[in-house]
């Protein structure tokens, strides 16, 4: 008898997060949706199980924002679920102006960069102990020409709301194609993926950039098309053993060029250590 899959998705209650979960539990997979609001993830499996009867869902609820709160739903996982077979970082944020957190991170970089990074390392005993298995990251192609700088990495100076976006979606993926290398040989392999531009409610404020986003919204892919390449990462055969890539339509991509700057790389990944830490 063929062991049940098991699935962890974050920032399923919406967006393309809704269809990559919906497309997991298609494919058999036993999935914990983690989210912060307890009401929009139970109408999440609703929906899920309206399309797909019987689908196994389990919600853990969180604050994804905050690094305590990401490591305690890590260790609430790991009680229940001893073997892991896939791990999608999909949650993200836009914010109109520089927050913190209560623990002292600017609230764009704690949940595009800090937030799935912790979640990633409380789950690898489990990712480790189901191997082969797979970790995708859903980057943005807004990190193609982002610049970025290791000492200024929660922007207390120069902040704006793209640059911290694009800066903490870079950062994303140096530390992923880091995380990928120290993984080589275990069976779990780290890709990131550029889901496209989906018309998702991921600015959900006024003003001059929720109004050009929603000027967008008729140009842009729907959140099913947008889930398509995170799918592929985590479902496709031809994915198996294939690591540290950042795809986009399915097809591996060449990221920014500071993404191969070794020296660069390297000092983003240790700043990002510390801020864990």
């Amino acid at each position: 008898m063929t062991e049940t899959k098991t699935a962890v998705v974050t920032g399923a209650t919406g967006g393309i997060g809704r269809w990559i979960a919906l497309g997991l539990a298609r494919a058999g997979y036993a999935l914990t949706l983690i989210a912060r609001d307890e009401a929009r993830a139970g109408a999440a499996v609703d929906w899920i199980r309206g399309r797909t009867p019987g689908a196994a869902l389990n919600i853990q609820i969180a604050d994804l924002s905050s690094l305590a709160e990401t490591r305690a739903t890590a260790n609430l996982i790991l009680r229940d679920t001893q073997r892991l077979d896939l791990l999608v970082n999909n949650a993200g944020m836009l914010s109109p102006k520089r927050q913190v957190t209560a623990e002292g991170h600017e609230k764009t970089l704690a949940t595009n960069l800090l937030s799935p990074l912790a979640l990633t390392e409380g789950l690898l005993p489990a990712l480790r102990a189901a191997a082969p298995s797979r970790i995708v990251m859903v980057g943005s192609s807004s990190s193609d020409n982002a610049r970025i700088d290791p000492d200024n990495l929660e922007l207390t100076r120069g902040w704006s709301m793209v640059r911290a976006y694009a800066q903490s979606k870079l950062a994303l993926l140096m530390n992923s194609r880091a995380l990928a290398r120290r993984l080589e040989g275990s069976g779990v392999t780290v890709n990131v993926v550029h889901p496209g531009l989906v018309a998702t409610d991921i600015v959900r404020h006024g003003g001059l950039a929720g109004l050009a986003w929603k000027m967008m919204a008729p140009f842009s892919l729907t959140p099913e098309q947008g889930a398509d390449t995170p799918l592929h990462a985590s479902l496709s055969p031809e994915m198996a053993g294939k690591t540290g890539l950042y795809l986009k339509r399915r097809q591996p991509a060449t990221p920014n060029p500071l993404v191969t700057n070794a020296a660069l790389a390297a000092r983003v990944v240790s700043a990002t250590e510390h801020l864990l830490s």
